[in-house]
């Protein structure tokens, strides 16, 4: 069964928690990425290239707002055009009116009912295979399509290896290292920390120092035989542990072999 892509556009922390909480009771969603800025939000559907985007309009706690999303994202000359949910408090129907002029596909208001993050996702999952469908209608359509498959491969791959040296999803640096091996798993880049501390707007030295951290953790409370097992290149024995950029080297290479 095809995995519908989606893209979250909110900014309420507590919401983005229920989307994520709710989304392990479906199959057939893979969340590609939450955001609070519409402008980040444009550039991460030019990335990721979702089938559907829930998109609140009102990002007070973020930056931008969902309209100026819409509008940019009518002005990309994008392979397809992904569903646009709105989720929103704004109860205009003027409001609702320019949304959908700007080219929301639905708008489900927060006030009703019998709202919950969940019906958003029930109702998503309804529509998902006819959504995916719909988009698949050209070859450049299509080869975005292979494109994404290809890359919740290579994310199910690092992901997997990390699990297997005990880098849990709870350190922080995990995260960090899993988006810098797919980086370099496609390119050598020279500011490699500079590129994930501005996805995250971090520092550079907070970034690097979270992976560092993330590794010592493994190298630390994993049993040395499941280190020895999976992490099979030299590490310099005065350090103990391999640096940050060995580490993602090692596993680019070691990915790319695999795949």
């Amino acid at each position: 069964m095809n995995k519908l892509n989606l893209l979250i556009v909110e900014d309420d922390i507590n919401t983005i928690n229920e989307y994520k909480a709710s989304i392990r009771n479906f199959d057939n969603f893979y969340l590609v990425g939450t955001t609070n800025n519409s402008s980040e939000a444009v550039n991460m559907v030019k990335e990721y290239c979702p089938h559907a985007v829930i998109l609140d309009l009102e990002l007070h706690l973020g930056s931008g707002n969902g309209l100026i999303f819409l509008k940019q994202l009518s002005e990309l000359a994008l392979p397809y055009k992904p569903f646009i949910l709105v989720v929103t408090n704004n109860i205009s129907n003027v409001t609702h009116s320019i949304a959908r002029n700007l080219g929301a596909d639905f708008v489900i208001t927060k006030n009703q009912n019998d709202f919950s993050c969940k019906m958003v996702l029930e109702f998503l999952s309804s529509i998902a295979q006819s959504t995916i469908n719909s988009n698949l209608n050209s070859s450049s359509a299509a080869q975005a399509a292979a494109d994404i498959s290809n890359r919740e491969t290579l994310r199910d791959k690092i992901s997997t290896e990390l699990d297997l040296i005990g880098i849990s999803s709870k350190l922080k640096g995990r995260q960090y290292l899993a988006d810098a091996i797919e980086i370099t798993y496609n390119q050598r880049v020279s500011n490699l920390c500079s590129i994930i501390a501005k996805k995250y707007s971090k520092t550079d030295a907070s970034v690097e120092r979270a992976m560092q951290t993330a590794i010592n953790h493994a190298w630390r409370n994993t049993d040395i035989e499941s280190l020895e097992r999976y992490y099979t290149t030299y590490i310099n024995p005065q350090k103990g542990v391999p640096t940050v950029m060995e580490f993602i080297y090692y596993y680019s290479a070691k990915i790319k072999k695999s795949l």
